[in-house]
């Protein structure tokens, strides 16, 4: 929705009396009084919600942090929350994308290694946007499974990077949320 102004006057009228009444606000606390200060200890704490559970990598090919497939072993956190069959139908259809898509990525990324040196780095940008281009179908196939069953359970799936257990990498894990 938006209102038309005949002209510039009328809008610096309005902006005038926006400054006006901030001009009150700040007129109602004494003059030279420091503002409060809020510290995190003083803010309610929220309820202490539990640990997201992650579900790692379990391929043997990595291309810039996304494994080739997710682990589809059960965790034992999620006993009651969701059933066992609807998890791994849940993991199968990411690790379908994953085998789809992953064999080009690599493919391009050894193409674009051999190249590397003729075209100054440039050939590794197809690597790039593919694997930019599986995250997103990734996401989208997570947000699908998350309206479809996750969010009714009080749950949520999240793809997100995370330093790797075994070294300084970072690695994409896809992550369910208690709500």
């Amino acid at each position: 929705m938006s209102v038309l102004l005949p002209n510039m006057a009328d809008f610096d009228t309005i902006y005038e009396l926006e400054e006006e009444e901030d001009e009150e606000e700040e007129g109602e606390q004494e003059p030279g009084q420091p503002q409060p200060v809020v510290r995190s200890h003083d803010l309610p704490r929220p309820r202490d919600a539990p640990e997201p559970v992650a579900v790692r990598g379990a391929g043997h090919i990595t291309v810039f942090g996304l494994s080739n497939k997710f682990d589809t072993e059960f965790p034992s956190v999620l006993t009651g929350k969701v059933a066992p069959e609807e998890f791994k139908t849940s993991i199968s259809r990411v690790n379908t994308c994953l085998r789809k898509n992953l064999p080009v990525n690599v493919k391009w990324l050894l193409c674009g290694c051999l190249c590397c040196c003729c075209t100054l780095g440039c050939s590794l940008w197809p690597v790039v946007c593919l694997n930019k281009r599986t995250r997103r179908s990734i996401q989208k196939l997570l947000e699908w499974e998350n309206n479809r069953l996750y969010h009714k359970l009080g749950l949520h799936w999240k793809l997100s990077k995370r330093k790797c257990e075994t070294s300084n990498m970072m690695e994409y894990v896809s992550i369910l949320f208690l709500l």
